[in-house]
């Protein structure tokens, strides 16, 4: 993440293929578990749609480039947010409660439960219900108090760019990409090009 930079004020994500790879109302098959040994989480299937029967459920992890992300974000204080429009809300919320994300300690010699901290704990809101992505941010306002012109948005579905309309600016995530440290600061960049004014006003701070 850029330094010294002007940030959004809240910054939110999509979940399904912009902060991890599947589907969670598709691809998962719950009851959602946990290794205790090593807290990999993991789903209950054992069939594949597309393969037929494994021997190995689905490990239900983020993009490579997303713990770190997260965990900057916490750090400069941003306010974050998930927004989905996933059916299976509880799902994707039991989900984000047993992921873990690494605290930057060494994990080779302490316990995983003490070097990592769930994923839930870095969302300050989370919009997570079937609707269109309008009446998320709408609620993202109520909730916040903050003008949409300081919020960012990342998402893999084109039809979702109609946040935009309310002054959100929208970062479309390619297909099969996800969110990584390059369209992040992408979206940073597009953020600022698009509200010189609220650069200008944290230049004058300063």
């Amino acid at each position: 993440m850029s330094t010294g930079s002007r940030l959004p004020k809240l910054i939110a994500f999509d979940l399904d293929y912009t902060l991890w790879d599947f589907w969670i109302d598709f691809h998962i098959t719950p009851p959602i578990l946990q290794d205790p040994a090593t807290g990999t989480v993991y789903d209950s299937s054992t069939n594949d749609i597309y393969y037929g029967r494994r021997s190995n459920p689905n490990t239900i992890e983020f993009y490579r480039d997303v713990p770190g992300i997260l965990r900057n974000l916490r750090n400069e204080g941003v306010t974050v947010a998930a927004c989905s429009r996933t059916p299976v809300p509880k799902l994707a919320m039991e989900a984000l409660r047993l992921m873990r994300i690494p605290n930057g300690k060494d994990t080779d010699i302490l316990p995983w439960t003490t070097t990592t901290t769930p994923a839930v704990n870095f969302f300050d809101q989370l919009e997570i219900y079937p609707t269109d992505k309008t009446v998320h941010f709408k609620a993202l306002h109520k909730k916040t108090g903050l003008p949409y012109s300081e919020m960012l948005f990342f998402d893999d579905e084109r039809r979702n760019r109609n946040v935009e309309k309310l002054g959100v600016t929208f970062i479309l995530v390619p297909e099969g990409r996800g969110v990584d440290n390059g369209l992040f600061e992408k979206g940073l960049k597009e953020w600022r090009r698009r509200h010189p004014e609220l650069m200008s006003s944290k230049s004058s701070e300063n």
